[in-house]
């Protein structure tokens, strides 16, 4: 499978809508219309903070990414935080997951100060994990959330 790891572009807005409200659905999250509308809208709007983006094979996309940088207080560099990263079913085990972090990685090295690229998963995601355990360090930080 050739895999090519691009910018989303506004032509990929109804692959992006599947490709998102499968991920909401994996982990039992069923995002409304109005909220697909926002993100998207996010991910599209220059200087949002947050990027995107997207792997196609074979003329579909079949994955995607959002990621965004911050200044890192222990090093002085920048951080960089993968919010979400999903592939196709049908794609899986392939590399779209693995090319994705490279092209943040990449991305991260080319824009200078890089010092770590960090993202969560769910304890139960065993398969991410299997790929996560390859390619990057396991930490020892447990993640708390408080609601607004």
């Amino acid at each position: 499978m050739s895999i090519e790891v691009r910018d989303a572009a506004a032509s990929d807005a109804s692959a992006w809508r599947a490709l998102f409200a499968a991920y909401g659905a994996f982990y039992e999250t069923a995002f409304d219309e109005a909220t697909l509308d926002r993100v998207w809208t996010l991910l599209r709007e220059a200087g949002s903070g947050v990027d995107a983006l997207v792997a196609e094979s074979g003329g579909a996309v079949v994955g995607l990414a959002h990621y965004r940088s911050h200044p890192d207080t222990f090093s002085g560099g920048r951080d960089w935080y993968l919010d979400d990263l999903f592939v196709a079913p049908d794609a899986r085990g392939a590399g779209v997951a693995t090319a994705l972090i490279e092209a943040i990685t990449e991305r991260a090295r080319a824009a200078g100060g890089f010092s770590t690229l960090r993202w969560i998963t769910a304890e139960n995601n065993v398969r991410a994990q299997r790929l996560y355990d390859r390619i990057a360090r396991r930490t020892t930080w447990v993640t708390y959330e408080r609601d607004a």
